[in-house]
């Protein structure tokens, strides 16, 4: 395909803004339920080390612009969901979490500056191996991110937690920032398998809750369904209703001594309901 920069900036951009957006999502998600439950903190963080990885390679490597910037914005939202991890999900102190937050930030952009500069006189004089490696080494932190994801997708049985928006405009992304490569000059492999990568992994997530999430919903409501006809009473099962079983209604407490061949306690179970006889008749 033949070089065009235009289309390459244009794709780049494109893949950059949703790359910028694609943590909001769910950033908002977990601070509107005050909760990160299924969501692995694992996932994030190394989301967040990845970026000045991937940094150190797009600048080296003098990608284009929009390419260079998405690797520092993506870390510090990633960051920012590791810090609701720690504040909802362990119940951090929010100036610990905040102090937590800033000191990985800096430590990430002091690594990456570090680190561009030390790969350049190299990567001038012809050597283009150290910065492969950081290239590389970017796509293995974001493929290992996903993993705890999986456990934690597993472990509940359904995709909770995540931001299915996220995850979508996450896929989005990779699409479009492998597409910019495709109309360089010369196609970026190792930039091409971490943005593949990305996109392959989240597809997984999203054929998980497609096929997960709603055989989860149909167990509930045969939970559910079972739990209502447990909240009748029903003759010889009395002892297995809990006290604590929401929306039980007691029939009234017979007293006295029945004479012989009466039905004390006898149970009708009609519309859902349970009535119990008025026996008190004939009691003494």
């Amino acid at each position: 395909m033949p070089a065009n920069s235009a289309a390459e900036n244009a794709l780049g951009t494109i893949g950059t803004v949703c790359w910028t957006i694609q943590l909001v999502p769910q950033i908002w998600k977990s601070w509107r339920t005050k909760s990160t439950e299924g969501l692995s903190e694992w996932l994030v963080l190394l989301w967040g080390a990845s970026g000045p990885f991937l940094g150190v390679y797009a600048i080296v490597e003098n990608l284009n612009i929009p390419l260079i910037v998405q690797p520092q914005l993506f870390g510090v939202l990633a960051y920012v969901s590791w810090a609701q991890c720690q504040y909802y999900g362990r119940k951090r102190s929010k100036w610990a979490v905040l102090a937590m937050c800033v000191a990985l930030m800096a430590v990430s952009a002091g690594f990456e500056a570090g680190m561009v500069y030390a790969v350049k006189p190299a990567y001038n004089s012809g050597n283009i191996r150290p910065v492969q490696f950081f290239g590389i080494f970017s796509s293995v932190l974001i493929a290992l991110a996903l993993l705890p994801q999986y456990w934690e997708i597993y472990k509940y049985k359904e995709v909770v937690g995540l931001s299915i928006v996220f995850i979508t405009v996450d896929m989005a992304g990779g699409v479009f920032s492998d597409l910019s490569l495709a109309f360089k000059e010369e196609f970026d492999i190792i930039a091409g398998v971490t943005y593949s990568i990305v996109v392959v992994m989240d597809g997984v997530v999203l054929i998980c809750a497609l096929i997960l999430n709603p055989m989860a919903e149909r167990r509930r409501k045969r939970m559910a369904e079972g739990n209502g006809l447990d909240d009748l009473v029903v003759p010889g099962n009395e002892a297995s209703q809990g006290a604590d079983t929401p929306q039980r209604q007691e029939g009234p407490r017979v007293t006295g001594t029945a004479t012989e061949g009466q039905e004390v306690g006898r149970v009708f179970v009609s519309d859902g309901h349970a009535a119990r006889d008025d026996v008190e008749q004939g009691l003494a």
